[in-house]
């Protein structure tokens, strides 16, 4: 009597199906990030208000755009009314780093139809990825991993929602005094420390850093898309540098 074997295309397609035990894991996993989402949320739902968007534009922003550096790197040159397309490209280079984070989750889920793979890539965060990739080295299709992203994205993007939400309706009622600014900074230096994990990393950081400084008064704010390209940059070429000197040796 022959049994009957699932087709492999549906036992492919039973590994993305909703795993509880994966979605909580992911879940659990990501939790003490949480506050500190909500936090930094916050820190930017403030700026946005104090920088002159009214609360409907703040919240249009944080609910379309979703990255918290680049609608920062951006307020100020809303704020001097820069050319539109300065904006646009502060916030594109600002936001790079997710074409490489896109680059490793690729291999993962190229399988899914695009639409998910667009929402997916809607409510990514830099942590989140960062967890994920940490857990899930191998691109190979396994049981519970797409649950397990969905329970790190989908809490991370509540948390930030509510905390930029929250600062955004009270934005106002914050004095100015408090100076929240350097706590969005204080903030930006707790997300960027761990990520300085090589010295590739650590090149583009020193080098954006500098940078950043010497082109303090540039007009726009241009000088902080001068320190991301330069930071950028850096980092890629010290990265390839090593890489040959390490065929060279091996």
């Amino acid at each position: 009597m022959n049994e009957a074997h699932p087709h492999p295309a549906q036992q492919l397609d039973a590994w993305d199906r909703h795993d509880p035990d994966s979605w909580r894991d992911g879940v659990r996993t990501g939790l003490p990030t949480l506050l500190g989402i909500a936090a930094w949320g916050m820190v930017v739902g403030v700026a946005m208000v104090k920088s002159g968007l009214t609360v409907w534009q703040a919240s249009a922003m944080t609910l379309v755009a979703f990255a918290g550096s680049a609608q920062l790197a951006s307020l100020p040159l809303i704020a001097a009314a820069a050319p539109v397309w300065v904006i646009f490209a502060t916030a594109l280079v600002v936001n790079l780093r997710f074409v490489i984070f896109s680059a490793l989750l690729g291999p993962h889920f190229a399988h899914l139809p695009l639409r998910q793979r667009v929402f997916y890539g809607y409510i990514s965060g830099d942590v989140s990825i960062a967890l994920f990739l940490q857990r899930y080295q191998d691109p190979a299709r396994a049981p519970g991993k797409l649950s397990f992203l969905k329970g790190l994205l989908l809490p991370n993007w509540c948390s930030w929602q509510t905390g930029s939400l929250i600062g955004i309706f009270l934005g106002s009622a914050i004095p100015a005094e408090w100076q929240l600014g350097f706590a969005g900074t204080l903030a930006i230096l707790c997300v960027m420390i761990p990520l300085v994990i090589n010295s590739a990393a650590l090149c583009g950081v020193l080098v954006a850093a500098t940078v950043g400084v010497l082109t303090y008064g540039f007009p726009y704010k241009l000088g902080l898309l001068a320190a991301v390209v330069a930071g950028m940059a850096s980092a890629m070429a010290f990265e390839a540098a090593t890489s040959r000197r390490g065929s060279q040796h091996g």
